[in-house]
């Protein structure tokens, strides 16, 4: 694999998001010994500077083909990763809390382009679980839509529940002041006092039948005059 050491140097640096970075020591290749080093994890990509805020990396491991494993054998909180087959160089790392370590371990383990396409795939799989559980509408299929149930209709004149066990309805604002009836009185105001719809006819519609009552009248005795009217003559 060709790798373009600038452009990868310039990404090592670069404003791109950083999924980890901290410090931790590695075992060196030919020195044995430990070497505390920057370490930044950016994709799929493990990069480690002298120190931090170097401009160029001293190098970059390509999380791709590796396992991440407990280096049981090294010193306390080191970890390994481990590159499978012959010839294939392993790096031992090593932090300073437990914490710090299985924070390592997590983020390298899921840094792998396998890693993303197998999380992909397990999606995948769960979205097409999801849609096949949803139940199809009849109108797709080309059948009638089901029709909502019809909303009742509220009364508001119906006297509410008198178990307590519902909300009891109460007179609007806009009806508290009732017209007055025919004998000039008007019916009992107590706020908030729930009222009946013998009480509303009581209180609008007798002095509307009233009115109704004397204008027929008057039409009728019109009517009278007319027809003595036209026998007199």
């Amino acid at each position: 694999m060709k790798i373009n050491e600038k452009n990868l140097a310039a990404f090592a640096t670069s404003a791109t998001p950083v999924d980890r970075e901290g410090w931790l020591v590695k075992r060196g290749d030919v020195n044995k010994g430990f070497q505390r080093r920057w370490f930044v994890l950016k994709g799929n990509l493990l990069f480690y500077f002298e120190k931090r805020g170097d401009k160029e990396p001293v190098g970059v491991v390509v999380l791709e083909g590796c396992t991440i494993e407990l280096a049981e054998d090294e010193e306390q909180f080191s970890f390994k990763i481990v590159f499978h087959g012959p010839g294939n160089r392993s790096y031992v790392l090593g932090a300073e809390t437990q914490e710090s370590m299985e924070q390592w371990m997590k983020a390298l383990a899921c840094a792998s382009y396998d890693y993303m396409k197998l999380m992909v795939a397990d999606l995948q799989r769960q979205l097409d679980e999801m849609e096949e559980n949803i139940p199809v509408s009849t109108e797709v299929l080309g059948g009638p839509s089901p029709q909502p149930p019809p909303r009742m209709r509220h009364n508001p004149f119906n006297r509410g529940p008198t178990n307590g066990s519902a909300t009891h309805h109460t007179r609007s604002n806009s009806v508290r002041s009732a017209p007055a009836r025919a004998d000039n009185t008007r019916p009992e105001n107590t706020g908030r006092h729930r009222i009946t719809f013998r009480e509303l006819h009581t209180a609008y519609g007798r002095p509307i039948l009233t009115d109704r009552n004397e204008w027929r009248h008057r039409q009728k005795q019109e009517l009278e005059k007319k027809q003595v009217s036209l026998i007199s003559l």
